[in-house]
């Protein structure tokens, strides 16, 4: 565990009175969890917060945030809020291209910048950063926080933290999870959290739509390196020919490792917009995460992504590419 210093952080808590969270565009739980986690530590301090990401809130994370605080950017309505707030923080990425439409209006801002992240990946956001990629998740930072400069941990916050993790340690099966998550999970619980409830609404609300595109989806697996990756795509006829939608696809690159022998996989989707979003998954010492960089993208070792911007053949190709070199460099190691 690396150790960070927060009490710089605790000062600019403490000294500024309005902030801003956002995250990543298409954000996940741990992203969400900790934007609701960090506001409402904020508010407990007395501070005017504001949360808003350059992406709507995914339909089927919606549960998380009943009270409907996470605000999609609007240039129109936002903008000035956005100039004239004390601070801003950045959770769960360190990237431009990963902030979206609101990364303009960041980057003539005069407010301080402040990044919580756990990805090894990062661009030079001329924010202060707290970061720790051995973390397991950015919920687990925003706890750590916390903890360290004595704040109280409120109930309310049980629950996004908890999926914060929980999603991002693949529901504690990934190597990311150690003895700490546990400790930290089980004092989540006390505090009110339903793991079982939690996993039904993460996990067991599916449309019938979804299992059909799966179905299609898993059909096309095809394995390269003598089977140690394995990938497949998703093209845009395929939601509109079965009624889904694009977040149905999430986590279903995982399943690809569930082949024996895999050592690495990725899930090539198009977007309505025709870029083609990659997400690149690794069980061995392949850190996809420098392959992601190669495009523009980035992430962790094991769970890395990208969006590239050409035709969608194209665009496989030198992805499959670049996996099968990081792939075979990992099996054939130079003499």
């Amino acid at each position: 565990m690396n150790t960070i210093d927060w009490s710089k952080l605790q000062l600019i808590l403490e000294q500024n009175k309005s902030f801003l969270i956002t995250s990543h565009v298409r954000p996940d739980l741990d992203a969400l969890g900790s934007e609701l986690a960090l506001a409402l530590l904020l508010e407990s301090l007395g501070k005017r917060v504001t949360i808003i990401n350059s992406s709507d809130m995914p339909d089927n994370l919606r549960f998380i945030d009943p009270e409907n605080r996470v605000q999609k950017y609007v240039p129109e309505q936002h903008r000035d809020l956005v100039l004239n707030v004390d601070v801003h923080f950045i959770v769960d990425t360190s990237a431009w291209k990963q902030l979206g439409t609101i990364s303009d209006v960041f980057k003539s801002s005069q407010a301080t910048k402040v990044v919580i992240d756990h990805h090894v990946s990062s661009d030079n956001l001329g924010a202060i950063e707290f970061k720790d990629p051995l973390a397991e998740a950015t919920g687990t930072l925003i706890y750590r926080l916390i903890k360290a400069c004595g704040y109280s941990l409120l109930p309310e916050m049980a629950v996004p933290l908890y999926g914060a993790i929980a999603t991002d340690t693949g529901w504690f099966r990934f190597s990311s999870t150690t003895s700490e998550t546990h400790r930290i999970i089980a004092e989540l619980i006390d505090l009110g959290v339903q793991p079982d409830w939690l996993y039904q609404q993460l996990y067991e609300q599916y449309s019938l739509a979804r299992v059909k595109l799966v179905g299609r989806i898993l059909s096309r697996v095809e394995l390269d390196c003598d089977g140690q990756l394995a990938h497949v795509y998703v093209q845009w006829k395929d939601f509109t020919e079965t009624g889904a939608k694009p977040i149905d696809t999430e986590d279903l690159v995982n399943e690809c490792l569930r082949i024996a022998g895999t050592k690495a996989a990725f899930i090539a989707v198009e977007q309505q917009n025709k870029t083609i979003k990659f997400s690149l998954r690794s069980r061995s010492d392949v850190d996809v995460s420098r392959v992601a960089e190669l495009f523009g993208g980035g992430g962790h070792k094991k769970a890395a992504g990208t969006v590239l911007n050409e035709p969608f053949s194209a665009a496989r190709k030198k992805v499959l590419a670049a996996m099968k070199e990081a792939v075979l460099a990992l099996s054939n190691p130079p003499a």
